[in-house]
């Protein structure tokens, strides 16, 4: 597979940490312009650095991926200095871990509206972009917890569930007009988030079959294959990475 995006666009959102972060850099190796999208606008600009150090093209932008109107700011800024988006990754989310009887049910519909009406803002912000284009690539992030359930997370696995609907609907609605829309749940993957979520993420590495837990690059290899020309014939499609984690379909 080559590895040249030549130059097209990209937004990940979420990216200035963990998974996101990963993705960003993975892409930025393929030759994408990066716009880093991010609530904390000082990671953000930590990985546009990381990537411009590395001989790469980036910008940093500071947005709530939920907010509609920072939404849209980031993205006339993303175009007015990088360009037509070609590329989004929707991988800004939350996951706070709160039993159902117990959560308050704000944690709920902020859930929701991070992780789901975000990437719907989002989607519907920059697809107008690809369609002028005839070519794009959407990836959105999911879960492995919508394949498998998971205690303590019925608001998250919802939001996730939801996104993973929202995909299959695009590719769908959208697969005649050159953009292709794919997902990829992770499994347990080692960032910030799961670290402060007080997750042993070493045992459970262990208890997996391929015996280790997963990286953000393992998740940003997927995200640069369906990014790719070569991925131009898969829509609507799950590629799970989570070390065999769950072994079924989305």
């Amino acid at each position: 597979m080559t590895n040249s995006l030549n130059g097209r666009v990209a937004v990940v959102t979420g990216a200035g940490s963990g998974i996101g972060r990963g993705i960003a850099l993975r892409l930025a190796k393929d030759d994408a312009a990066i716009a880093v999208w991010d609530l904390n606008p000082d990671s953000a600009a930590e990985t546009a650095k990381m990537i411009t150090e590395a001989g790469g093209k980036a910008i940093a932008i500071g947005a709530d991926c939920a907010d509609k109107a920072a939404i849209k700011a980031a993205a006339d800024k993303t175009r007015a200095e990088l360009g037509s988006i070609a590329i989004l990754v929707n991988n800004a989310g939350i996951s706070p871990y709160k039993g159902f009887l117990a959560q308050d049910d704000d944690l709920f519909d902020t859930t929701i509206r991070i992780n789901l009406r975000g990437p719907y803002l989002v989607t519907k912000e920059i697809l107008p972009d690809m369609l002028a284009a005839k070519w794009g690539r959407i990836i959105n992030i999911t879960s492995s917890s919508t394949q498998s359930g998971a205690p303590d997370l019925v608001h998250y696995v919802s939001s996730k569930g939801g996104l993973i609907g929202m995909t299959k609907a695009l590719a769908v609605e959208f697969g005649g007009s050159g953009v292709t829309v794919n997902m990829i749940p992770p499994g347990s993957i080692d960032t910030p988030m799961l670290r402060g979520a007080g997750v042993d993420a070493d045992a459970y590495g262990a208890a997996l079959p391929v015996k280790r837990i997963g990286t953000p690059e393992d998740i940003a290899a997927a995200a640069a294959y369906l990014a790719s020309e070569e991925a131009s014939y898969v829509t609507g499609q799950t590629i799970s990475v989570n070390g065999g984690r769950y072994m079924g379909s989305a």
